[in-house]
């Protein structure tokens, strides 16, 4: 079997992704379908660190946080990716997966607080560490929070895991004349108006000269081609 291109990546998962085609909330297949592709990941020898969103549950800017102080909101977004990172986990350690949530607020019964020596170590040791409560800060989104633990635990790639299989040069839904992007630099990204990342999260994978793939989480084996170099997903790169 041919190897890996990576040796060590973030996977940034939407809170959305865990929802399958439920409204709101964790799917269990979803989870499970989920971790069936760290799993295999993480079996290669890949060392894997995930961010996790928690739109699923709350988010800031979602309508439910109308009238809301943005502050507040955004700290309720935070506690929605530990349940979501805990989940994760715990979907992990039923496939033998050894998994750690660390989190950037402190909710030490819970979840132990993010430490950067210590995440690296579990990497090192082949541990799925997972990230939670965003940076910590409000305001900021979880794209953001991968961007900067990617760039913090010295990741070769952001693996940005969504619904759709890459970045298009218009909306699929809507524009059937719409083109996948196999490769695509930040400069023209943002030249023109993709959204691959909001633009905190974008400027600082540019700046750090941190690349980007963009694929689908819901199309089997799509993260293992990802990893193993292959052809699959749109890839941002400097």
């Amino acid at each position: 079997m041919s190897k890996p291109a990576y040796k060590r990546v973030l996977l940034k998962l939407s809170g959305e992704a865990l929802m399958g085609d439920d409204p709101y909330g964790i799917n269990r297949g979803t989870i499970e379908r989920m971790v069936a592709d760290v799993a295999e990941v993480a079996k290669l020898g890949v060392e894997l660190a995930v961010v996790i969103g928690g739109g699923n549950i709350f988010r800031g800017v979602a309508p439910g946080a109308q009238g809301m102080d943005r502050a507040t909101a955004d700290y309720m977004g935070m506690l929605a990716t530990v349940m979501n990172a805990l989940a994760l986990a715990d979907a992990m350690r039923h496939v033998g997966v050894t998994a750690r949530v660390m989190s950037a607020i402190g909710i030490e019964q819970v979840v132990e607080p993010y430490v950067r020596p210590k995440a690296l170590q579990y990497l090192e040791e082949g541990k799925v560490v997972i990230f939670a409560a965003g940076t910590g800060n409000p305001f900021f989104t979880t794209d953001t929070a991968a961007a900067l633990r990617g760039s913090e635990v010295s990741a070769e790639i952001v693996l940005k895991a969504t619904k759709v299989d890459g970045v298009y040069s218009a909306d699929p839904k809507k524009d059937p004349d719409a083109t996948l992007y196999s490769t695509i630099s930040f400069d023209e990204a943002i030249a023109k108006h993709l959204q691959v990342m909001d633009a905190t999260a974008f400027a600082l994978c540019r700046d750090q000269k941190l690349p980007i793939k963009v694929f689908s989480i819901t199309k089997p084996g799509a993260m293992m081609r990802v990893i193993m170099g292959e052809d699959e997903g749109t890839l941002v790169h400097v």
